[in-house]
């Protein structure tokens, strides 16, 4: 644990146990987000699914890297990262969307409301924690930018197949 890092967290004013909680929501929606693409890799059926399937198993992969950058965050202000499955959908902000149907404009369509509720999560950390925690600020800026690259590869293959996604899908409570 950094000691001298906690306490500088602390001192601008941050509750780190609650960070700590904020940040293991946020790791909890990073490995079913990892699962949810990879499974969909899996699974991935119809016309669309070449295409698909090579953009959900590079986003499962950089979700995965998320996951990391959390943990080892959570583990510098002196906590520990969610360790069972069964707490990260209990934790899990953007919940998880099992690919019943897995026909690819189905899975774009999951996959693309999961971003939208990650970038959601992301944009309200960051608000909270921008002038206070800057290194936390720092890996946060990072995840969200992918996030939103991950959106926008979405929605660009949404468009070349003609696929409607519209803004209504946006939910943070997913399958919770």
């Amino acid at each position: 644990m950094g000691m001298i890092g906690r306490k500088i967290v602390t001192k601008a004013g941050l509750n780190v146990d609650e960070l700590i909680e904020l940040l293991n929501k946020a790791y909890s929606d990073e490995w079913l987000a990892y699962y949810q693409y990879w499974v969909g890799a899996q699974v991935a059926s119809g016309m669309m699914a070449s295409t698909l399937i090579p953009e959900l198993e590079e986003h499962a992969n950089e979700e995965l890297e998320h996951a990391k950058k959390l943990a080892k965050r959570i583990i510098e202000l002196g906590g520990t990262p969610v360790l069972s499955p069964e707490e990260w959908y209990q934790k899990s902000t953007c919940g998880f969307m099992a690919p019943e149907h897995a026909e690819a404009d189905m899975l774009l369509k999951q996959n693309v409301q999961g971003e939208r509720c990650a970038i959601e999560v992301y944009n309200k950390l960051l608000f909270l924690v921008k002038d206070k925690d800057l290194i936390t600020a720092h890996l946060i800026r990072q995840i969200l930018e992918e996030e939103v690259e991950h959106e926008q590869d979405l929605e660009d293959l949404a468009r070349d197949f003609q696929i409607a996604l519209p803004l209504s899908e946006i939910n943070c409570s997913c399958n919770k």
